[in-house]
């Protein structure tokens, strides 16, 4: 047996290493004998297992062969554990659904100096994905507060009263004060659409938050995207202008159909697909699109604009996702959002360096999706329980 003073001596045995990576029963048997019979080294042990899970898997250089069969291992051991567990989404209420998740990404080079400190890594091979909890849609009126496990349709007519629909038998009638604010929530791995009063019809992505009245009794119309991505088709009113108002500009339409994009994650952006409509950062010059244009707003308050598909923008709303060349890391930050899955991108990798060109179809069963990915980026995936393991194919 090793002889164990430090956790460094743990990282380098290698049977401590396939513990942490592809437990089996011969190992975990091995290694709480070891506990009970070295209490001493607890401390060690624990800082040992708590170094791989955060940077020490970034590090070493475990021969090839060694490499290939602790991924074999892993990936027979997510495959086995697959067919007796069914991914559990776990739902939650809960106000405040768009908070930061942490994330993981793992990777297979683990170096390590016989005297030195564990020093940075080439290249990851590895990364995982987790479920996130999935909390309910939640309409927050003045008198109350509802939610929805399911993707909702929300209806408003001219009078302020509201038609809820969940699924496709559930209905609910509420009728709201017409002069105040409602808030529409929708977590990640939810979607909703929302008829408002006047007519217009607009889409909320994953992780949004959308303030707007029941009614609209001003010379204006009105509504604030907190957060998130909505795709609206405004109904035409050449008295009563339409206004979305962001935390950085706002937009004004007469009657148009566009898409706004506000995550924390990405720059913010419009998208217009039909009209005509003007931004406008506050205290600045209004910036004019028309249709197949985007501006992307900068942090000095400014918009850049150029001429894109749209398409690939306004996908989401009709169930897909439309990708050109479109590098990984986003193909995956625009999954995690849709599925509620995180991802970690660490440093560049192999991996990151993939793109993928073509259509993704958002369906209910995530194996159908991931497989899709794989064959898009060339790129193996395997599922266990709550985690998404995606794997870099060589060229």
């Amino acid at each position: 047996m090793p002889n164990y003073t430090r956790y460094t001596d743990f990282l380098k045995d290698k049977q401590f290493i396939q513990w942490q990576l592809a437990p089996d029963e011969i190992l975990d048997a091995h290694w709480k004998d070891f506990i009970e019979t070295n209490p001493g080294l607890n401390e060690e042990l624990q800082q040992a297992i708590d170094y791989l899970k955060t940077t020490g898997l970034n590090k070493s250089t475990l021969g090839e062969t060694e490499r290939s069969r602790l991924l074999n291992n892993i990936q027979s051991t997510i495959e086995r554990s697959a067919k007796r567990t069914k991914i559990r989404r776990i739902i939650q209420l809960s106000v405040a659904s768009c908070a930061a998740i942490a994330l993981l990404i793992i990777g297979l080079n683990l170096f390590l100096s016989q005297e030195k400190e564990i020093r940075s890594s080439p290249e990851q091979e590895l990364i995982v994905g987790n479920l996130l909890n999935n909390e309910d849609i939640q309409l927050i009126t003045d008198k109350e507060s509802l939610s929805f496990q399911n993707d909702v349709q929300v209806e408003f007519d001219e009078s302020g009263k509201a038609k809820i629909t969940q699924g496709e038998n559930e209905e609910k009638a509420v009728e709201l004060t017409k002069s105040k604010q409602n808030t529409l929530i929708v977590p990640y791995g939810k979607r909703s659409t929302l008829t408002l009063s006047d007519g217009s019809k607009v889409w909320l992505n994953s992780g949004s938050v959308l303030e707007f009245p029941a009614q609209f009794t001003g010379a204006n119309r009105e509504v604030h995207l907190v957060s998130g991505e909505m795709y609206i088709e405004v109904a035409q009113n050449r008295q009563k202008a339409f206004h979305i108002r962001t935390s950085d500009f706002s937009v004004k339409v007469y009657g148009t159909k566009f898409n706004v994009s506000t995550y924390a994650d990405s720059p913010q952006s419009v998208v217009l697909v039909e009209g005509r409509v003007s931004l406008q950062p506050t205290d600045k010059q209004e910036t004019f699109l028309s249709p197949n244009e985007q501006a992307i707003y900068s942090d000095n308050g400014t918009f850049n604009t150029q001429k894109v598909d749209v398409n690939p923008f306004i996908s989401w709303k009709n169930g897909y996702l439309e990708f050109n060349k479109t590098p990984m890391t986003e193909v995956l930050k625009q999954i995690g959002r849709y599925y509620n899955l995180s991802f970690d991108f660490g440093n560049d990798v192999n991996l990151q360096k993939r793109t993928c060109t073509g259509k993704i179809y958002l369906s209910e069963n995530l194996d159908n999706v991931m497989t899709t990915i794989g064959l898009l980026s060339s790129t193996k995936y395997t599922k266990n329980d709550n985690q998404i393991f995606i794997i870099n194919e060589p060229n």
